[in-house]
């Protein structure tokens, strides 16, 4: 099976790319009327799902996105049971300690997520809750890690902190700008010794050009659970732009390299980002779950080859990855992808792995 990379699937463009990017890095507009012309319905409705990475947030780019999106989403004919809400920076508390202001979040889910277990139906939203704590604090992060684990009412489990950094602005496509080789910090480091003591995981972010900083804190932690964010981030914008082949090469070897770390798991979606080059979000016309798995399916094969079924699991990345397409086509796509997979595989990517890692319970 060839597992490089293809180029972009060509699309019709509502407007030209632009030469260079904004000086801050913004997500993609997401455009409701646009995505509503894909109707598509979901298919194999009776397949239990964990969306292990979404957001929720008050105001970003002039958009909420709030439980009842999420719900509004999660409701198109997917069998969604749980999920797992991932930092995003929202209702930070604006007042005391700013240590302690990323503990307004915590709050703001938690309050969601008791929402959402009261209602008679419906997928247990924010069952696994992942915040916010500068592990850079040192020693310091303790106390802030505790007050999360309190905030969230028996569903936090571990942190976040963004290291995704390039030195060339047009090949970063997170908008967070966090200082480069952050996860070699000896300040950063004493912070991340605190989540194992406490039974916390790490979610990690950045760019495939940076995967060797993982190995290293994963080699040097190697008891506490560390799950890596959208297969990794295989750069496909500015300088890699026309070098899908190169990226391919490097970032599969990088990956087949962080899988000899057991405690390594692996997040397998975010492919609806602006860093990887498809250009989705620009088109006339929102993508098939057909064209999606078209695009998709080198990233998720060579991401599962090398990680193993029960070391990686589906995520939507919503409403980040919305700019590109809906919800039902986003999971429509991962079902195309693995048609062919055995049961067992599949429950593990769909389910399985990410309420074990996350520590979800039995989900109905």
């Amino acid at each position: 099976m060839d597992r490089r990379c293809p180029a972009p699937v060509p699309i019709k463009r509502s407007k030209p790319l632009s030469e260079a990017p904004p000086a801050a890095v913004r997500h993609p507009t997401i455009r409701p009327d646009w995505l509503a012309r894909n109707a598509e319905p979901a298919l194999e409705p009776g397949l239990p799902i964990v969306d292990a990475h979404h957001h929720l947030w008050e105001l970003r780019d002039g958009a909420p996105y709030l439980l009842e999106d999420f719900l509004a989403d999660a409701g198109g004919g997917h069998d969604v049971r749980a999920s797992v809400f991932i930092e995003c920076r929202a209702a930070y508390r604006t007042d005391g300690d700013p240590a302690f202001q990323p503990v307004g979040e915590v709050d703001f889910v938690a309050a969601a997520a008791t929402r959402a277990a009261a209602r008679a139906s419906g997928p247990r939203v924010a069952d696994g809750i992942v915040g916010f704590v500068d592990l850079r604090l040192g020693a310091a992060a303790r106390p802030v890690l505790e007050a999360e684990i309190a905030a969230g009412q028996g569903r936090f489990r571990g942190v976040r902190q963004i290291s995704a950094w390039h030195p060339d602005p047009a090949a970063r496509g997170s908008i967070a700008m966090p200082p480069p080789g952050l996860l070699l910090d000896p300040e950063f480091r004493q912070g991340f010794a605190c989540l194992g003591p406490l039974g916390l995981s790490f979610d990690a972010w950045m760019y495939h050009t940076q995967l060797a900083e993982l190995r290293d804190l994963a080699d040097a932690f190697p008891d506490t659970p560390i799950v890596l964010n959208h297969v990794g981030g295989a750069i496909g914008i500015g300088p890699y732009e026309h070098r899908r082949e190169h990226v391919a090469t490097v970032w599969g070897a990088a990956l087949r390299e962080l899988a000899q770390c057991p405690n390594l798991h692996l997040k397998v979606g975010g492919l609806g980002m602006r860093l990887f080059g498809f250009g989705f979000h620009e088109g006339e016309e929102p993508p098939s779950s057909l064209q999606l798995a078209e695009a998709w399916r080198p990233y998720v094969e060579t991401a599962v080859e090398a990680f193993g079924p029960a070391r990686c699991m589906f995520e939507s990345n919503f409403p980040v990855d919305k700019a590109s397409c809906g919800y039902t086509a986003l999971w429509n796509a991962f079902k195309r992808i693995t048609a062919d997979w055995g049961p067992a595989e599949r429950a593990a990517l769909f389910h399985d792995t990410a309420a074990r890692f996350y520590r979800l319970g039995e989900l109905s």
